[in-house]
C-alpha cells in the first residue's frame, strides 16, 4: 500500500514538473542556456519551404524569424543561442505551438479569432486571400463553375473551411477533398484528380512557379477569404510576445522589412530561380502604416 502511495506521489510530482517545464517562458529558458525552436513548413512557397537543391528550409517568414531570433538572444542576455528548426504541417502547427514544442511558427498561418483561442500572433507579414488553381486549359473561372466537380484544399487550413462552408450554404454540390499538404493539392490538379485547388493566392502563385511546367496552371476566381498571415507564438508568454511584436514593428516602420520582402517576391527564388513578381499590395501597405497584431477577423 505504501509503495502504491509513493508511486502515485512520484507520478504527480513528475506530472507537475513536466507541466512546469512546458509552461516555462521562452526568454527564461533561453537565458538558462536553452534553445529556441522555430517551426517551418515543407511547401509554403515563398514563406517557408524546403529548397529541393539543398534540402534546407528557406523563405520569407523564415528569414523574418531568424531576425527575430537574434533579438530574442540579445534580450535573454546570452552570447550563443542554439536554434532548432522543426518542420510542422498545416494539421499539427497549432498544436505544436500550443503544446510548447515550437516557440515560433514561421510559415503562412492566418491570424483569426478561432486560432487566437489557442495561440498568439505577432504583426502580419502578409495579407492575402483564397483563390483557385486550375489547369491552364480549364474553363473554371469562379467557384460556381465547380458545381458537381472536385475541389481540393489542404487539411487544417482556413480556405478549406471557407470552401466547405460556401459549398454547404449555396448547395453547390462540390466534392471537397482534403490534401495532406499544399504540394499534394497542386499535384491532384495536374493529374486530374481534382478540378481546382483552393488556397491563399500567393501560395498558389509560388507553388505553380516551382512546378515542372508553370504555364500549365493558372490562378482564377474572386477572393473567397481575407487572410492576414503572421508568425504564430505561444498564447501565455506576454514577455516573449512583446519582444517579437516590438521587433516586427521596428522592421516595418524602419522599412527594413521591404528588402526582405523583395528578396522573396520580386527576385528569383530557389530552387528554379523563378520570380513571383508580387509587389507589396495596397492592403498590406496600408496595414503597415499602423502596424499592429490586432486584426478584424
Amino acid at each position: 500500500m505504501k509503495r502504491s502511495l509513493w508511486s502515485w506521489a512520484w507520478g504527480c510530482a513528475a506530472l507537475c514538473c513536466a507541466t512546469a517545464t512546458a509552461a516555462q517562458p521562452v526568454l527564461e529558458r533561453v537565458a538558462a542556456g536553452g534553445k529556441l525552436v522555430i517551426g517551418h513548413r515543407e511547401s509554403s512557397v515563398p514563406f517557408s519551404y524546403i529548397d529541393r537543391q539543398t534540402g534546407k528550409p528557406v523563405g520569407y517568414a523564415l528569414d523574418l524569424c531568424l531576425r527575430l531570433a537574434e533579438v530574442v538572444r540579445k534580450k535573454a542576455g546570452v552570447k550563443d543561442m542554439p536554434i532548432e528548426l522543426v518542420m510542422v504541417t498545416p494539421a499539427n502547427r497549432i498544436a505544436m505551438v500550443e503544446e510548447g514544442k515550437v516557440d515560433m511558427e514561421c510559415g503562412s498561418t492566418t491570424n483569426n479569432a478561432e486560432r487566437r483561442q489557442k495561440v498568439a500572433f505577432t504583426i502580419p507579414h502578409f495579407i492575402t486571400g483564397a483563390r483557385m488553381l486550375v489547369k491552364a486549359s480549364s474553363s473554371i473561372d469562379r467557384m460556381e463553375d465547380l458545381n458537381g466537380k472536385k475541389l481540393v484544399s489542404t487539411k487544417g487550413t482556413t480556405p478549406l473551411k471557407a470552401a466547405d462552408q460556401a459549398n454547404r450554404e449555396r448547395l453547390m454540390g462540390i466534392t471537397i477533398i482534403e490534401a495532406p499538404d499544399h504540394a499534394r493539392g497542386v499535384e491532384m490538379v495536374e493529374k486530374g484528380e481534382a478540378d481546382a485547388f483552393v488556397m491563399d493566392d500567393v501560395l498558389l502563385y509560388g507553388l505553380a512557379a516551382n512546378r515542372p511546367d508553370p504555364k500549365a496552371l493558372k490562378v482564377v476566381g474572386r477572393f473567397l477569404t481575407t487572410e492576414p498571415l503572421a508568425i504564430m507564438l505561444p498564447k501565455n508568454d506576454p514577455e516573449f510576445k512583446k519582444v517579437i511584436d516590438e521587433e516586427m514593428r521596428r522592421l516595418i516602420t524602419s522599412r527594413e522589412i521591404y528588402p526582405i520582402y523583395d528578396k522573396w517576391f520580386l527576385k528569383p527564388i530557389p530552387p528554379q530561380n523563378t520570380t513571383l513578381n508580387l509587389p507589396v499590395s495596397y492592403l498590406l501597405r496600408d496595414f503597415w502604416k499602423y502596424p499592429t497584431d490586432q486584426v478584424p477577423f
